[in-house]
Parts: C-alpha cells; sequence; structure tokens
C-alpha cells in the first residue's frame, strides 16, 4: 500500500535536470493532484506531505490502492503509454509536490543514466510491494492484511510528523484491506487491547509490536520451488 524505497531529490537537484519542464506546488489537505480519467501527461514527485492514490469503479465502489509518503514518485504509468489516469491522487494534509513533464522526464532518463538507474529501483520497489499486497489480498487473513497497513502507515506517519499527521478512519481501512468496516472495528478493538494502536488525539501506531504480529504469522506462501 506505500513504498519502503523513498528518493530524495531536492527541488534544486531536480530543477537542474529538468529546468521549464518542471512546476512545484503546494497542495491543502484533501487537494485533487490529479483525478482518474484525467489524460495521464505527466510524472509527480512528492517533495514532502502524503498523496492517497484511489479508484473508482463503474459501480462506484472504491478502492484505496496506496499511500504514498515524500520522497515518492507517481503518475508513472504516463511513460508506458497510459495516455488516461486510472486513479484520483488527493493530497493528505499539506503537499510539496513537483510535477515533472511527460516529455522532459523521458529525455532526462535517456541522458542521465544516474538518475534513471535510481528510477528504475524505484520502481521496481514499487512493483515488488505490490506483488506483497495481492498476496496478502489473496491468501491471507483480513486481520494479517490489516496488521500490515496499519504498519505501513506508521511508517508514513512517522515520517509526516509533526508537521502533518496522517488521519485514517475505519471506513478507509476497510478499502485497503478489503473487507467490512464492521469487521475492521473488531480488528482494532483487539489490536488496541494489545497496546498495537490507540488514540490520543489521533491513531498511534506501535510499529515494533505489529512486526513482532507479522513475523509470528508469515505470508501463506512457500518459497520452494
Amino acid at each position: 500500500m506505500a513504498s519502503k524505497r523513498t528518493l530524495g531529490f531536492s527541488s534544486t537537484v531536480l530543477r537542474k535536470k529538468f529546468g521549464a519542464g518542471m512546476t512545484v506546488r503546494n497542495y491543502r489537505d484533501k487537494e485533487v493532484v490529479f483525478s482518474q480519467g484525467d489524460t495521464a501527461d505527466a510524472v509527480f514527485y512528492i517533495q514532502s506531505g502524503t498523496v492517497k492514490l484511489t479508484v473508482v469503479s463503474t459501480r462506484r465502489k472504491k478502492a484505496v490502492i496506496a499511500f504514498l509518503q515524500r520522497g515518492s514518485f507517481f503518475g508513472e504509468g504516463c511513460l508506458g503509454g497510459q495516455s488516461l489516469r486510472i486513479c484520483t491522487a488527493r493530497s493528505i494534509g499539506q503537499s510539496n509536490i513537483t510535477r515533472l513533464r511527460k516529455e522532459s522526464t523521458v529525455r532526462t532518463l535517456k541522458r542521465d543514466p544516474q538518475f534513471a538507474a535510481l528510477f528504475v529501483a524505484y520502481l521496481l520497489s514499487r512493483i515488488i510491494r505490490i506483488e506483497e499486497d495481492l498476496v496478502d489480498q489473496f491468501f491471507n487473513f483480513s486481520e494479517r492484511r490489516l496488521a500490515r497497513v496499519l504498519l505501513l502507515l506508521g511508517h508514513i506517519m512517522e515520517e509526516s510528523k509533526p508537521e502533518c499527521p496522517l488521519k485514517v478512519s475505519q471506513a478507509t481501512l476497510a478499502e485497503m484491506v478489503g473487507t467490512t468496516r464492521a469487521r475492521i472495528s473488531k480488528f482494532m478493538n483487539g489490536f488496541r487491547k494489545k497496546g498495537f494502536v490507540r488514540y490520543n488525539g489521533g491513531l498511534q501506531i506501535n510499529s515494533a509490536l505489529i512486526t513482532g504480529f507479522l513475523q509470528s504469522r508469515p505470508l501463506s506462501v512457500t518459497t520452494k520451488a
């Protein structure tokens, strides 16, 4: 649901690489960066803050597919031939986001091998993350999926604190885990009793305890051929 690997490009570094091909903008809490169905003509990079990616089906069913933190790229599908956005990107809290025009990004990737290598490594980490999410979705219980989502959100909260604490409702957690809000409420009550989470002006996550919980419940797949 979120990327573990992030890159640390400052606005100055990106300006040297992209020049007029980039713009920087501040986004308010819940402000849309781009919407599902918009023309895909740029890649975005998070200088600060958090971005949520969501998808809505033709039957109006909504799913949260990622929370991305500082140092993450998104919207890179345009580089692979994606003409329209398949998701909506929305700022969670205040965010500072750099927009890199598609044409400028392609040119920079071709002429700057170091940047290209870092960019590819970041994309590979995203692919690994997505594969792990799919394994969780298909083979693991909702309780474990929730714990894994909370651990990832805990990392984002640590990253954004204290400027922009991440607020996540149980409805959003249900969308991310792929279960009902009632089940999320039940699991969260159990996690609170175990000390995994607590509420003190907002959701707080004990990453160490959740990590131990996940290690005691490994993925329901084998690594043997």
